[in-house]
Order: C-alpha cells, then structure tokens, then sequence
C-alpha cells in the first residue's frame, strides 16, 4: 500500500460555473495545411464526448468533454485569482456538486485542466448533462495539492485527488513508481505548453501531424481521460524536455487542427530522474477506473 501524506492535507472549497462556448475575433481557426475551417471548441457542455470516448476523428478543436468550468470572480487586488485558484486547487478525482439550477444536488468527477483559457473540466451522467445550464455553478472541495509519496522522494504528484490515487493502483518498490499507462509518448511531439514555469494547472499538447510517430506509439487511438507516459520530460517547475526524465498524465481535451496543438495533457506524476516506471494497460482510463461509464 502507497504511504503517503493523505492526512496533512488540506480540503478546501473552490466554485466555478458552466462556462460558455467562446470564439476569438475570427471564427476561423487555419490547419497545419493551412485551411481555414470552423469547429466546435472549447467551453460550454459537452453532450455526446465524454472521458472513455476517442480524442481524435472528431470535427472539432480543442473540444472540452462533459462541462466547463471557469469562475469570474474578479478580485481587483488579485486579478483572475479566483479562477486561478480553482484550476490549482482542484484536483482530477475531486467531486463536483451542482448547487444551483435544475441540476442542482448532481455529482460530477474532476477529469483535467485547460490551460490558456484556463477551465476546469468535470463528468457527469448525461442524464445530469441534460439538466445544466450555462451559469450553473458547482462547488469543488478541492483536495490533493501537497500530495506526497512518502517512498519514492524522486516522484512528485500533483493534480490528483488521493481517492483516484488509491483507486488507480501504482505500485512503489525501491523508489520507483509503477504506473498504469495506455500510452508511451515521446516529449519530441509536446508542443501547445511549454514554457509554464508550474504544471499545477493547464495542460499540453500532443502533436499527431507526423503520420509515421501517430503509427510507431499507437496514437489514434487515444482516448479521453487516458493515463499516458511521456518520455524525456520533466514536469517538476514546469515542462521541460530532459533526457531520461518521465511525467505521467491524463488526456483532457480532443484532438486539434491547430499547428503546435492535439489532445491535451495535464500532470498527474513526473519524476526529473526516471523513477517512473510506466506499465502499459488498456484501461487505464479514468471513465474505467472510477466506473464513470458502463459502455466502456
């Protein structure tokens, strides 16, 4: 059984709303071919793509599965610090309780953090889906920042709720992390990310434009809420390419069309000095591992 410092750490509420479904000036996003095309993307409720559902082949870019979360509280002494806070507070594997709307009193689950528009993404059953409204507000008793795994000092673990810890089952032996993966990726094709001085929020992307990589790592067929392995990273004050580094993490948002873009990937475990030892296992999913879905 992992030892870790579960009992040192703090629970403590975070809110956010549903946000809305948002375009830029143009509503024109241009391809790595250099097309210009229109797409669903991020923001808003999700109805049909959830965790456990493919990250790419959809018309979309950048699309959130299940429902967005951002909170507009503006503080003047903090700027976006309470939306800040809500995207390092909250933790994937935390609940998410509805408490306003016709939806009030569902349950959701925390799958991932976007970063640049900086949302909180959460599950829940479509029958809950049905019932939201853009404005809901749900209320997130953050729990997991500070999470430490007292036998491997060389593992850090951020952005994960010590309930999807226990539920996912890395085993630790010798300082070394073992952990469920149905993906081995190289950091050559992280791109949309980098150069975060923290990966405690937001995410980065997987570029699947190289025919030969997408077929050589098995990449299409990635999933939302997949637990993938990056090699070559190193994700302790950061994301940083370093040879013989791994970082872990879990696939938030579908595939883009966007250059520098894919599937997003937020932090769940990184080790500087490869103490992660990724074990490859098709249901490493989130939607299989806390039995979001029966159809999976």
């Amino acid at each position: 059984m992992l030892k870790t410092n579960v009992d040192k750490l703090v629970k403590i509420s975070v809110v956010g709303e549903v946000a809305s479904p948002v375009y830029g000036r143009s509503v024109y996003n241009i391809s790595a071919e250099g097309a210009p095309v229109i797409l669903p993307g991020v923001g808003g409720i999700t109805y049909n793509v959830r965790v456990g559902d493919p990250a790419c082949g959809w018309e979309a870019d950048h699309v959130e599965p299940g429902v967005s979360l951002e909170n507009k509280e503006n503080d003047p002494r903090y700027g976006q610090g309470a939306n800040t806070a809500l995207n390092v507070l909250a933790c994937v594997g935390n609940e998410a309780v509805v408490v306003s709307g016709d939806a009030k009193g569902a349950k959701g689950v925390v799958t991932g953090k976007h970063g640049g528009i900086d949302h909180v993404l959460a599950d829940f059953q479509p029958k809950d889906l049905e019932k939201l409204m853009l404005g809901d507000k749900m209320l997130v008793k953050a729990f997991g920042v500070g999470l430490k795994l007292l036998g491997c000092p060389d593992v850090k673990v951020m952005n994960i709720d010590p309930r999807f810890l226990e539920a996912l089952k890395p085993k630790a032996k010798g300082g070394r992390l073992e952990v469920p993966v149905t993906h081995i990726i190289p950091a050559a094709v992280m791109g949309s990310g980098l150069g975060n001085n923290q990966a405690h929020s937001g995410d980065y992307d997987i570029q699947l434009f190289d025919e030969s990589i997408r077929k050589e790592y098995g990449l299409d067929d990635l999933r939302l809420g997949d637990l993938v392995a990056i090699r070559d990273a190193d994700h302790s004050y950061g994301r940083i390419y370093r040879k013989g580094a791994v970082s872990v993490g879990i696939v938030v948002h579908t595939n883009c069309v966007t250059s520098g873009h894919g599937p997003g990937v937020t932090t769940l475990f990184t080790s500087s000095t490869g103490k992660i030892v990724p074990k490859i296992d098709a249901k490493a999913n989130i939607a299989s591992i806390l039995k979001l879905r029966t159809d999976i």
